[in-house]
């Protein structure tokens, strides 16, 4: 079987995120037409079409709408910065994270569809 060659590297950046997957990441909801949904901040763990399903630290998980809202995304540090840290060590230096705010909309599609690596994707 061959490697797939990608311009995607394994890590997102700020201008791969949209097309990266995002479970796993650590998110919080920065803006929401719902009040109640302004400040679900933990970790993506499920995403569909249209929502994004966010593990708090108390282990709840909340379906958040991502048209009508605007996530702040924390990236993990470059493969360059992690150095030899464990995830708990990388966990509290938060310096060496970047934070990247996306409008929800222009995450709305399949994940599927949206982290695809073919050329013809409009992600790209």
């Amino acid at each position: 079987m061959s490697a797939r060659s990608s311009s995607l590297s394994p890590t997102p950046t700020p201008e791969t995120l949209s097309r990266h997957e995002l479970n796993g990441l650590s998110v919080r909801v920065a803006e929401a037409a719902n009040p109640d949904a302004v400040g679900i901040a933990g970790r993506v763990v499920g995403e569909t079409q249209n929502t994004l399903v966010i593990e708090e630290t108390d282990g709840t998980e909340q379906r958040v709408p991502k048209g009508s809202a605007t996530f702040e995304f924390a990236l993990p540090a470059s493969e360059g910065n992690r150095g030899s840290e464990t995830d708990g060590e990388q966990e509290a230096d938060s310096a060496a994270r970047t934070y990247v705010t996306v409008e929800g909309a222009r995450i709305a599609a399949n994940p599927a569809r949206r982290t695809e690596r073919k050329r013809r994707s409009k992600w790209r």
